[in-house]
């Protein structure tokens, strides 16, 4: 398991959807810290920088989009994976959440080994 010590934040405010993850995630070899809404995520990425990110567009406080803005905006974020996973299937959500800096974006419902694949691509870059 080369990717054992590989830190992933997971950000999202659907408690089931958090515990599936930081499961599956662990069980591929992850590091897994969870957040609940955006301000957490913030205050995370900040302490101990992850080495990626999955991110949900709607959540409490601050949501997923200012979410990535601020990530983007900072110097230390700028390069950090950012996968956005949301159930925001419109072309318009995509597109904003690209051009604002989204390594990814991958639509709820989704396949958790898919998920683990794709952040296993974007650390390794």
């Amino acid at each position: 398991m080369g990717h054992a010590l590989r830190q992933v934040l997971v950000c999202d405010d659907d408690e089931l959807l958090l515990d599936l993850l930081h499961h599956r995630l662990s069980r591929k070899g992850f590091g897994v810290r969870l957040a609940r809404d955006g301000r957490e995520a913030l205050d995370a990425i900040a302490a101990e920088r992850p080495d990626a990110v999955v991110l949900d567009a709607m959540m409490p406080v601050v949501d997923g989009f200012e979410v990535l803005r601020r990530i983007r905006e900072s110097d230390e974020g700028s390069a950090l994976p950012v996968l956005m996973l949301t159930a925001r299937k419109q072309e318009r959500d995509i597109v904003e959440a690209l051009e604002i800096g989204a390594s990814d974006y991958l639509a709820k419902p989704f396949i958790p080994e898919e998920l683990a694949a794709r952040l296993l691509r974007l650390i390794a870059r």
